[in-house]
């Protein structure tokens, strides 16, 4: 129209549909528009829709696949990123907030998926970063792969950043899905009961020398945790970051529990800075 071009959705597509029956809203970033890149109107969408889950109480996912703020917008991309940053603060604590890194991500795609409750990423095909190889390169004289710098393995490992880690895309959102089905919709709520028929009496013979004699001898931690739960159905959280410590979420009689457990198998379970914060 007057020799504007017109992009499709601005960029990212947003609503709201049910997992096994309870209601989430989504957005999710189309990177073959302009690079997903982030504008006034593309962050106005992503806010409704995220002004909407906190209203209903519901949980919200994002499926980030951005180069950041639209420089062709200036200092009002910069403003957008802004808003939907101040609207993250404000659901922390409220809903669930879910961030799925499917693609690279650069700038403010990272930053708001960084302060959000869990994040996905995929492997060899999801990066994340502040900035890229090339401008690294130009600032610091080094040279670094856009893997060594923002891939899925470092965040998982080193920087704890993401949470979780999947081989593709299609795994990574049924993982999305089997999280969503040990949360609660929002804060008022209680999690879903799963009752998976796990008698309460159910005797297990591998807990019998689960624990050594020797007590300089370590032992895995893991046995215990997939003993006890219901259906020996674990979702650790950061299973691959601080090691020493473990992190998840199980059932025990169809009631969602969290579980926070030294691994006397990795350091000896003792707690360091990475078990410290991973733990908190």
């Amino acid at each position: 129209i007057g020799g504007q071009k017109i992009y499709p959705g601005d960029g990212v597509i947003t609503g709201h549909g049910s997992i096994d029956g309870r209601e989430v809203f989504v957005f999710s970033q189309d990177f073959t528009v302009i690079g997903g890149s982030l504008g006034e109107a593309h962050s106005q969408k992503i806010c409704k829709v995220m002004d909407m889950a906190v209203k209903v109480g519901a949980p919200i996912i994002g499926l980030n696949d951005s180069g950041g703020a639209r420089i062709q917008e200036g200092v009002d991309a910069l403003a957008a990123y802004g808003e939907i940053f101040h609207r993250n603060v404000r659901a922390s604590g409220v809903v669930p907030q879910i961030s799925c890194i499917m693609g690279p991500c650069a700038g403010g795609a990272a930053y708001s998926p960084s302060i959000t409750d869990f994040v996905f990423m995929v492997q060899d095909s999801s990066y994340m970063f502040i900035t890229g190889p090339g401008v690294v390169k130009t600032v610091t004289h080094q040279d670094i792969s856009i893997e060594d710098l923002g891939g899925a393995q470092i965040h998982t490992r080193k920087s704890g950043v993401a949470h979780f880690i999947a081989p593709n895309d299609v795994i990574c959102l049924r993982e999305v899905r089997r999280l969503i089905s040990y949360l609660p919709s929002n804060n008022s709520q209680r999690a879903p009961l799963l009752d998976l028929h796990d008698p309460a009496d159910r005797v297990d013979p591998a807990l019998d020398c689960l624990i050594p004699e020797n007590q300089n001898q370590g032992y895995d931690m893991n046995v215990l945790i997939y003993s006890i739960l219901d259906g020996a159905e674990f979702m650790e959280v950061q299973p691959q970051f601080a090691r020493n410590i473990i992190c998840g979420f199980g059932r025990l009689g169809g009631q969602t529990v969290g579980l926070v457990a030294n691994q006397p198998a990795i350091l000896a379970g003792a707690l360091d800075n990475d078990a410290s914060v991973k733990a908190g």
